[in-house]
């Protein structure tokens, strides 16, 4: 045993991709035997890898999931910014620049509407807990728009640690909310082609969660969804210290 535990360490990275294939393996069992494929497998898995986390962080009292247990610590690597990054960067290349252009100003328009709907959102959640403070206010709905934007919105403005992770735990829950959720409702909304695809990763923003989700729906589409969402983040970065900063001080003093 001391052996095996010993090379299970040595190599977290390998046995990190093989904890995930087998609980993805499952979750795709689990939807075709018990649900007939109406909830996809990658919704479930996510659920699984949350209860995981869960039940991880009890048993070990750490805070970063099943990575916090010595011979799982790979999936921290795996899960990390660098894999993350590279996943959504990589997307890039399955996009067709003639399906973008199909998109046009719609695509546009989704990105401003959904970094503003997303934080208007937010502030009316912070000012309904009792937050009348324009930096506190501003940060949590900056998390409403993504667990990026939040902190990188915090920090600007001076915003306190405690402001700060709630504005990440916000995040967090939308991109949970929208990867369980695209499969469910991606027929109902016509969720089935390139054009679509962008103007909801547009409007949902979360890149994490979108690529999730779509890869639950139709992993095709990943690409589009991803390239919107990204720019999302990015112009939500831009205007949640600035415009939207402002706007909320003028509101709230």
């Amino acid at each position: 045993m001391a052996i095996l535990e010993a090379t299970l360490k040595a190599n977290g990275l390998i046995v990190a991709f093989a904890v995930v294939g087998i609980a993805v393996w499952i979750s795709y069992l689990l939807s075709a035997r018990l649900t007939a494929g109406r909830v996809h497998g990658s919704a479930i898995a996510i659920i699984i890898g949350l209860v995981l986390a869960y039940v991880a962080g009890r048993f070990t009292g750490g805070e970063n999931g099943v990575a916090d247990i010595p011979v799982l610590a790979g999936v921290g690597l795996m899960g990390g910014g660098m894999f993350r990054d590279f996943a959504i960067v990589s997307t890039a290349f399955g996009v067709h620049i003639g399906e973008l252009k199909k998109t046009g100003i719609a695509g546009v328009i989704s990105i401003f509407a959904g970094v503003i709907v997303a934080f208007v959102v937010g502030a009316l959640v912070a000012i309904a807990f009792g937050y009348r403070d324009a930096v506190a206010i501003t940060t949590i709905a900056a998390g409403a728009v993504t667990y990026i934007v939040g902190p990188v919105t915090g920090a600007a403005i001076g915003a306190g640690s405690d402001l700060l992770a709630l504005s990440i735990a916000a995040g967090v829950v939308k991109s949970i909310l929208v990867m369980v959720g695209t499969p469910l409702v991606a027929k109902a909304i016509g969720l089935d082609n390139p054009q679509t695809a962008m103007i909801y990763g547009g409007l949902m923003g979360t890149t994490s969660g979108v690529a999730g989700g779509l890869a639950a729906t139709d992993p095709r589409l990943v690409p589009y969804g991803a390239m919107t969402a990204t720019f999302y983040t990015g112009l939500g970065c831009l205007m949640g210290p600035s415009v939207l900063y402002f706007a909320v001080k003028a509101l709230f003093g």
